[in-house]
């Protein structure tokens, strides 16, 4: 594994480059790349790390990111949560791929985790150098903060939470410090009314589970909420979207009915893979489930991005 940066625009992105074991990068030429997309507050050192460092297991380039406003990655303010931001960071990821002499650039493909999910189906609708896409717990972030965890809320119960950040905004406006709201609970919040994978949530980002200093999953940007409640990953994937995706989810996240609306939705060769038993977070660090959701990416990978014969000159 290799820490890189790379530009997105005026800020400088943050990533980890893993390569397939015994590649010398002064001569390998025309392999294949998977963008690696971490969760909504995560970092490239967590869930997208693991799977970045399996990929390369299996002979694939893998580029994990800290998203811009982020972990180690510039964008000013931090810890804001961008839903178009987040898709730009694809975008400029799969640019930084295509620079290097060792990726065939019509060769890369993107996995998403969670929100990271979400973005890549959204990032590839538009940005048809993605020629494949996997999703691992998939959340479409604005379906989520309108309807809930469970997606049973109307989208009229999000006007509250909209009048609290409008408010805050004008607060601040007039002078008040910032203001953040948490991603996940604290451990001593979590009680028996909290969602399983909340809890798990928890467990994974506020313990040493999984904790890591540039992930504070305790601060979202207030301002985050207005542009998150505007964002639908999969508005227009019907027409849009043509890449072939892979959809993994467990049976029991609360989360699934994010992956079958998308999996209903896309019309290009699509895979819906469910596995028994397996949370949402079960997909981020246990082995069992981590491996299941490496072992379907690994040959669909392979075959959507499998080396094309060269064009015969004419």
């Amino acid at each position: 594994m290799e820490r890189i940066d790379f530009p997105n625009g005026p800020i400088t992105m943050a990533g980890a480059l893993y390569l397939p074991d015994g590649v010398d990068t002064t001569d390998a030429t025309g392999l294949p790349a998977v963008v690696v997309v971490h969760p909504g507050g995560g970092v490239k050192e967590q869930t997208a790390g693991t799977y970045a460092d399996r990929l390369a297991a299996q002979g694939f380039v893998a580029l994990a990111f800290d998203a811009s406003h982020q972990g180690e990655s510039g964008g000013e303010p931090h810890h804001l949560e961008d839903p178009s931001a987040r898709v730009e960071d694809v975008r400029a990821a799969v640019d930084h791929l295509q620079s290097l002499d060792l990726v065939d650039p019509e060769r890369i493909g993107v996995i998403g985790i969670c929100a990271g999910g979400a973005y890549a189906v959204n990032a590839a609708m538009t940005d048809h150098r993605i020629k494949a896409v996997t999703t691992v717990s998939a959340l479409n972030i604005g379906d989520g903060y309108r309807q809930g965890w469970f997606g049973a809320d109307p989208v009229s119960a999000a006007v509250p939470t909209l009048d609290a950040a409008a408010q805050q905004r004008t607060a601040e406006a007039r002078g008040a410090e910032q203001a953040f709201v948490p991603y996940v609970p604290e451990p001593d919040q979590v009680d028996d009314s909290t969602p399983r994978d909340m809890a798990e949530a928890s467990d994974y980002y506020r313990t040493p589970r999984a904790q890591h200093p540039n992930a504070d999953n305790r601060k979202l940007f207030t301002r985050s909420i207005a542009r998150i409640m505007a964002f639908d990953a999969f508005h227009l994937v019907e027409d849009l979207f043509t890449a072939p995706l892979l959809a993994v989810a467990g049976s029991e996240a609360g989360s699934l009915w994010h992956t079958t609306k998308l999996h209903g939705k896309v019309r290009s060769p699509k895979k819906l893979v469910i596995v028994e038993g397996g949370t949402h977070m079960d997909f981020y660090d246990v082995d069992a489930y981590v491996d299941r959701a490496v072992a379907e990416a690994v040959p669909f990978f392979t075959e959507h991005l499998a080396e094309t014969a060269s064009p015969v000159p004419a």
